[in-house]
């Protein structure tokens, strides 16, 4: 069996694994990359293989950067299945789309910019891919169920584990061969804290031949549950308390703003907050919160206790979905009490941007960074102490407090992933470290090879290996 790393590879964004047998060739996630000046030209580089020689891809999870390309995969050739969990799929339906429409419209205001200043091109921005791509997409989606033994090409077999990462997250162990010759491959998609809301703690996995593994947080621990709601308690109780202040949160409309929507909702059970207006910006949070509740049999019994009781009453927290863009606009104008959260999760693209443009240079706000920002991202350069940004061309002054609240990451930190490493049945005969930047995913490395001995190794993007 042939492997070739195609994205994630020394980086976090664009997870994408070719992987090819006696019999088949087909991907492991098709993600888009995010982030940095690079981002924009590897994703419109074409695919390093033919689309249309692939029997089927199969995804970890629904997030853009594991997910993202499909449909422009799709769009050069590609006519295969596509292998994701019940709740992977239903995400999928809002997000490729709603990225298609990102993609169109930041194409169409590229065109409009260099017509309005007269630049010379050879021809107009293309989107990466359409609305109407993405639909299309959609319709080669196979759900497939946690724990199910599934043929999906001629000897070759897939077996979904719960990652604990975002509401349909899986870890992927693929067998290929029979008897002697069979060989087992395990990807760990991105593995989440346990302990963390909302979703089950990551499924072990018992053995794999060769295993690649996440590192976005390989370097570093995550603050306890307890001290980091403390820290967000206090945020948010601080800045509501001064006059004219309000809480901007920047989260992923998957998986985080559902996170933070159930934290808030306990804590206010607890007694810890006050009343709250929380506004949550974004068409796709509302999409996906509705997914979210649709698939109930993913959650933890504490998040199941806690949706039970807030299902009970017509109090606090008041919770507004905001989807018209005229209501969206009118967030503006609120000047203290407001908590709003909204996309994207860092910063570069969507509604996030208009409230941080009104907001970051207000002493009397505060912005909530609850998750990984990539390098190169307006979110990395906030949490790295910028004092000044640029959002639409317009330079901001950052005077509001900025809260990096590392503790609720989706994403396991370094003991959460070896925990996970350390159920394996027997040593891997080979474990890539991948998804994670340089010194993050050498720190692993480093950790894994000395507490555990195994034979680890940071694979570079390009790079083919004998699985």
């Amino acid at each position: 069996m042939k492997l070739t790393f195609l994205g994630a590879a020394g980086e976090v964004t664009g997870s994408c694994y070719l992987v090819e047998t006696e019999r088949a060739r087909f991907l492991v996630d098709c993600g888009m990359f995010q982030g940095g000046q690079d981002a924009a030209r590897k994703n419109r580089q074409a695919f390093d293989f033919d689309p249309g020689s692939l029997e089927f891809v199969t995804l970890t999870h629904a997030h853009i950067d594991h997910s993202g390309l499909l449909p422009r995969l799709c769009a050069q050739g590609f006519r295969g299945p596509v292998y994701a969990t019940a709740a992977t799929c239903d995400l999928l339906s809002v997000m490729l789309p709603d990225a298609a429409h990102i993609q169109e419209k930041e194409a169409e205001h590229a065109n409009y910019t260099r017509r309005r200043e007269r630049r010379r091109a050879a021809r107009d921005t293309a989107p990466l891919y359409t609305v109407a791509q993405a639909q299309s997409a959609l319709g080669r989606l196979r759900p497939l169920a946690y724990e199910q033994d599934f043929e999906a090409a001629s000897g070759v077999r897939l077996h979904f584990r719960d990652a604990g990462h975002i509401l349909g997250s899986a870890s992927i162990e693929l067998r290929a061969g029979t008897g002697a010759r069979a060989r087992s491959v395990v990807f760990s998609g991105d593995l989440g804290q346990p302990g963390h809301p909302i979703v089950r703690d990551p499924a072990p996995v018992p053995e794999a031949d060769v295993l690649l593994v996440e590192s976005t947080y390989g370097n570093r621990l995550h603050k306890g549950m307890p001290e980091t709601l403390g820290e967000l308690t206090h945020a948010i109780i601080d800045t509501l308390g001064r006059k004219g202040g309000n809480v901007i949160v920047p989260a992923f409309s998957v998986g985080r703003t559902q996170d933070l929507l159930f934290l808030l909702a306990d804590l206010t059970r607890q007694g810890r907050l006050p009343e709250l207006d929380i506004y949550v910006d974004s068409p796709m949070a509302a999409a996906a919160t509705e997914i979210t509740l649709k698939h109930r049999e993913l959650f933890d019994p504490e998040a199941a206790a806690t949706l039970r009781w807030f299902a009970k009453r017509n109090g606090p927290p008041r919770v507004n979905f905001v989807e018209d863009v005229a209501e969206s606009i009118r967030l503006n104008d609120l000047k203290g009490g407001a908590l709003i959260i909204s996309a994207s999760g860092m910063c570069d693209a969507g509604r996030i941007k208009y409230h941080l443009k009104y907001n970051l240079g207000r002493p009397e706000c505060t912005v909530l960074i609850t998750g990984f920002q990539a390098a190169g991202t307006l979110g990395r350069r906030l949490v790295d102490g910028a004092k000044l940004v640029k959002i639409f061309g317009q330079e901001i002054p950052v005077r509001a407090d900025i809260y990096t609240i590392g503790g609720l990451s989706a994403h396991a930190d370094q003991a959460g992933l070896l925990h996970w490493l350390k159920q394996f049945r027997r040593a891997p005969e080979h474990t890539y470290v991948v998804h994670g930047e340089s010194g993050n995913a050498m720190a692993l490395a480093e950790k894994i090879r000395a507490e555990l001995g195994w034979r680890a190794t940071l694979p570079e993007r390009g790079e083919s290996v004998t699985a």
